[in-house]
């Protein structure tokens, strides 16, 4: 990409890098990126509440998409800790791009909101079929992997996953007095015992949060709750090991007295790459002369871009930060500015022309 659109998106990532917000609460960014795009491009840029989407429309055409995530994460206090402010200057430098472009397909940027939740690709997918989107793309920075290398798969490439959040309540009583109480504690215990040994391979499942009571020692509590993240490579697995936990934790409760509470949230779908998309992800990475690496096997981690790739074609790629870069998700991590213009490029290439 031209060097003066460089600069201008560099300059972009750092100034959304520091004023991160958290799902469902992306103002100040959304308002930032619209500004951005009016002010240095002729696309129209639409205003859809927690969300937006610029677009250059070719009349009587199918639409190509690209995505882009604007939330942060809650670590260290709020921060950009996933790159989303990345990936959003990329979008915003394709934009850039798409004014010396002759696509001969209608083109949107979807700049969506709440991915780290599970919530945005959700509703910004109602674009698809409202537009005529046929195909989308996105990238995502990923550390562990050369810089600014193309990394893909073909089919499965992150896992589905939802949190599961169960409340035993029981009676609450004096520390001295234990037997006229029901506290939870044990029922808990029982609970990680049993699926301690559970043996299905399918499903793996991490105890997030752990809740009883406070610091008081002359209080037996009479509620607890315990918070678990459930991943698996496809929902139907996902959803019958919920369902078998869920059964488990009823069981328990009745068995001790007590009753019990429910939840679920940030439900994630199986993020599947079409073989096609994949390939033309590969040619323009080809055409680029970058380094491509056939990933091996899923991600573990979830992607809220599975929602689109459920209604239409589409792939995810990921572009390395560097083999020995600090992790996302971690304090220590910041965007590589290095790879912005490897992104703006692939997608560039990714939008056939007349």
């Amino acid at each position: 990409m031209k060097t003066e659109n460089l600069k201008k998106i560099i300059n972009l990532r750092h100034e959304l890098h520091e004023m991160p917000e958290l799902s469902m609460n992306e103002t100040r960014t959304k308002n930032k990126l619209m500004n951005f795009i009016e002010k240095n491009t002729k696309l129209a840029v639409i205003d859809c509440g927690k969300y937006f989407y610029a677009s250059k429309y070719i009349e009587g055409t199918k639409g190509i998409a690209f995505r882009a995530d604007m939330d942060a994460l809650p670590i260290n206090g709020i921060s950009h800790a996933c790159g989303h402010d990345g990936h959003c200057a990329a979008l915003c430098g394709l934009a850039l791009e798409i004014e010396n472009l002759n696509p001969k397909r209608s083109i949107y940027l979807i700049f969506q909101h709440a991915e780290e939740i599970g919530q945005g690709a959700k509703e910004c997918s109602k674009l698809l079929s409202e537009r005529s989107i046929s195909e989308i793309y996105a990238f995502h920075n990923w550390s562990g992997w050369p810089e600014k290398s193309i990394v893909i798969r073909e089919g499965l490439c992150q896992c589905s996953s939802c949190g599961v959040t169960i409340k035993f309540i029981g009676k609450t009583s004096h520390a001295s007095e234990p037997e006229k109480g029901l506290n939870p504690a044990f029922v808990i215990a029982k609970l990680i015992s049993e699926l301690e040994n559970k043996t299905d391979k399918k499903i793996l499942f991490t105890i997030v949060n752990i809740k009883l009571g406070e610091k008081n020692f002359g209080i037996s509590p009479g509620e607890g709750e315990i918070s678990l993240t459930l991943r698996a490579e496809s929902e139907s697995d996902m959803r019958t090991f919920r369902n078998a936990l869920i059964n488990m934790a009823e069981r328990l409760a009745k068995e001790n007295s007590m009753s019990v509470e429910c939840s679920s949230c940030d439900y994630f779908p199986e993020t599947i790459s079409d073989p096609e998309c994949v390939s033309k992800i590969r040619k323009a990475a080809n055409e680029l002369n970058l380094k491509i690496i056939e990933m091996p096997e899923a991600i573990r981690a979830s992607e809220d871009f599975g929602f689109y790739t459920k209604q239409i074609h589409g792939a995810i790629f990921y572009i390395g930060n560097g083999e020995n870069y600090p992790a996302i998700h971690t304090v220590n991590y910041d965007f590589n500015d290095e790879i912005l213009d490897t992104a703006v490029n692939m997608f560039s290439k990714l939008i056939p022309a007349k």
